[in-house]
């Protein structure tokens, strides 16, 4: 927003001091005239002949106070120009920074040293406003490469399906629709995921009260049909939790919990435990599944978006679009919570969330 020009806070700063000091010697001249000067007798007659009457003091006195005046307005403008210029060095070099910052290059910090003050907090303040930023945009960046990588593979191949199908008439015309409905099918989930990963990054949702354990046992029961076919066993333990928030979003994270527990299962007849519980101002959902043992440096890369543990067992059937953790992650980032994951001690994934529990008005309004 354009703006008017006008005085540098150094100048104000340096004024101001000017200005005190000035009316600082002005009172103290005033205190000399009203409890000295006006006590002198205006025609008095000494033992030597001199008269130190009112008249010759103030005019004595008057030459002096005028000098002292001005040297202790321009005394006040050059001490308050360096003054103000060491108090706020500080915060040039936090708008340095900030320009910095401006052009792109979030590396920069200030890492201003001293004790601490109002200028040493917004400096810290500053730098770990800058590190979350240059953290954020290199994960967008990071995301978007994989994104564009992954969309650009099914388009590839449907474009080399269809220019096998242009140069060979000859080809079965039914094999190459149920290929080309597989890989349009992969690109509108991966659409999907990454249109709702992008939701949850951004928060915008309307809150209510959900009881977990609900969601839990919806999940359970639209995803039994594909755990049986793996020969899984899926229980559902716990009691009611409350949690405030999208039931779409929870729903989806419970569900993507559940079915990922259920594709990176060994043996087949693994099984898979989801319980739900109030724990304290917290709503509790656990999800742990049988499987091999899982490195521990594997475990925390697993809600990086695109990320496939290659130790994880996946099938063919449903290799899905490497989103599932990253939507959990992100939905539960959005709803204030916090995402656990680590390994079993006897193989398999246990993930645990934490939620802030829900009021006991918003749960029965």
């Amino acid at each position: 927003m354009p703006r008017r020009p006008g005085l540098s806070a150094r100048l104000k700063l340096t004024l101001s001091y000017a200005g005190f000091l000035a009316v600082a010697g002005a009172l103290l001249l005033a205190v000399v005239w009203v409890f000295v000067l006006r006590y002198v007798p205006d025609n008095s007659q000494g033992l030597l002949g001199v008269s130190p009457n009112r008249y010759l003091l103030v005019r004595t006195f008057a030459p002096a106070a005028a000098a002292a005046m001005v040297f202790l307005l321009v005394f006040g403008l050059l001490g308050g120009w360096i003054l103000a210029g060491r108090m706020l060095a500080p915060l040039t070099r936090i708008t340095d920074a900030a320009r910095t910052a401006g052009t792109g290059s979030l590396s920069h910090r200030i890492r201003m040293k001293g004790r601490q003050d109002e200028f040493r907090e917004l400096s810290d303040a500053f730098d770990a406003m800058l590190e979350r930023l240059e953290s954020h945009v290199a994960e967008q960046q990071r995301f978007a490469a994989n994104a564009s990588h992954e969309l650009r593979t099914p388009l590839a191949i449907s474009r080399t399906l269809l220019d096998v199908a242009r140069k060979d008439p000859t080809k079965d015309r039914g094999e190459l629709v149920e290929r080309l409905q597989a890989v349009n099918t992969r690109a509108i989930d991966l659409t999907e995921a990454l249109l709702l990963l992008s939701r949850g990054d951004r928060g915008s949702f309307t809150r209510e009260s959900v009881d977990l354990s609900l969601l839990a046992e919806e999940a359970a029961e639209t995803l039994l049909p594909f755990a049986e076919e793996r020969r899984i066993t899926l229980d559902v333990t716990g009691g009611a939790a409350w949690a405030g928030g999208s039931a779409e979003l929870l729903l989806r994270m419970v569900t993507n919990l559940v079915q990922n527990a259920v594709v990176h299962n060994l043996p087949a007849d693994g099984t898979v435990t989801v319980h739900t519980e109030a724990h304290g101002d917290a709503s509790v959902l656990r999800v742990e599944n049988t499987g091999r043992l899982l490195p521990p440096e594997l475990v925390p890369t697993l809600t990086e978006p695109f990320r496939r543990g290659t130790e994880r067992v996946r099938t063919d059937e449903h290799a899905g679009v490497g989103l599932g953790l990253a939507i959990v992650h992100s939905i539960v980032r959005a709803h204030g919570g916090t995402l656990d994951l680590s390994p079993r001690p006897t193989g398999g994934l246990r993930v645990t969330v934490h939620l802030p529990a829900a009021s006991f008005q918003s749960k029965h309004a």
